[in-house]
């Protein structure tokens, strides 16, 4: 896995001068970026000009104090996902609720241990990248933790194979069922490659979901044709029972495109495209990704359920 290499920008908003340089000093010597403001609403000034990663908010500050500060940053869609951690030399529990109540992400006291703050800074910045990073209706990693994978996975040199799962006809369905079922279906197929996977481990592939209804999966190229064979068997069972009974017997969903004109479609299934490591040699993990989702093109050109996996050689 690729480590925590990211360069942050952290807000330092308070009104003792003195204070606010010192952890300023303190978290560029462990290389953060740092914004400085010495009230609330010189705080919001900021965060309005360049959104920091991560906000230190004091609660004691003239003209708008920490509480307030981060009731406003969370009502506004562009800073909701903030990360803030309060200061403060209060040391009543129920002044600490009151912080914690407004938004805030973590509590720290004053005076407060360098080593502590810092800890605590790359603890919540760490916290909230993995939340950004996981898809909230199927929890899987999402689209850059993906990409991490794929890229160390390159650089390791180890074989592996990339599997581009996608649904097949998932608009359709949409359109005659509505989005609500349609993330039925996707939580069956997150569902289906999890204990897939899981049957086929150790090693545990790893799981991701792009978005929408394409999904990735990582594993070991002798892992492939057992996974495949499992996501296709399980998926085909189970998405059955999502469908209304009429249009399983018919075979086929009947929609009304936008001229008003009866459409027919299959019943939704899935694709697996894979490309392999095993057989070709990449140096940009891109490349992989390419041939994967030039795999899944073949797969959905077959009727039903369907795997390609590319077996070309250099």
């Amino acid at each position: 896995m690729v480590g925590w290499e990211a360069v942050n920008t952290v807000l330092v908003v308070d009104d003792d001068v003195d204070i606010a340089q010192y952890i300023e000093a303190n978290l560029r010597i462990e290389g953060f970026e740092v914004l400085l403001a010495h009230d609330g609403v010189e705080a919001l000034d900021v965060i309005n000009a360049q959104l920091p990663d991560l906000a230190l908010v004091d609660v004691m500050m003239p003209k708008m104090d920490g509480i307030e500060v981060v009731r406003r940053l969370r009502s506004a869609a562009s800073t909701a996902s903030l990360p803030v951690i309060m200061l403060t030399a209060k040391s009543m529990p129920t002044d600490r609720v009151v912080g914690l109540t407004a938004g805030a992400d973590d509590y720290i006291m004053k005076p407060f241990d360098t080593l502590e703050l810092v800890a605590r800074v790359r603890s919540t910045l760490r916290r909230n990248a993995d939340m950004r990073a996981v898809s909230p209706l199927t929890g899987l990693p999402g689209n850059h933790r993906i990409n991490e994978e794929i890229e160390f996975r390159t650089k390791e040199g180890t074989a592996f194979a990339v599997c581009h799962v996608d649904l097949d006809n998932f608009k359709a369905f949409n359109d005659r069922y509505g989005w609500l079922r349609g993330d039925d279906v996707i939580e069956l197929l997150a569902t289906t490659l999890k204990v897939s996977g899981a049957a086929v481990g150790p090693p545990q592939p790893f799981i991701g979901h792009v978005g929408g209804d394409d999904f990735v999966v990582v594993c070991s190229p002798d892992q492939v044709e057992a996974l495949c064979t499992r996501v296709v068997e399980r998926f085909d069972e189970g998405v059955v029972a999502l469908h209304e009974a009429d249009d399983v017997e018919r075979g086929f969903l009947a929609v009304v495109d936008r001229q008003g004109h009866e459409r027919h479609y299959p019943l939704t299934s899935v694709s697996i495209g894979v490309a392999t490591t095993e057989r070709r040699r990449y140096f940009d993990h891109r490349d992989v990704v390419a041939v994967a989702s030039e795999m899944k093109t073949v797969a959905k050109a077959r009727a039903g359920s369907a795997v390609a996996i590319d077996r070309r050689s250099d």
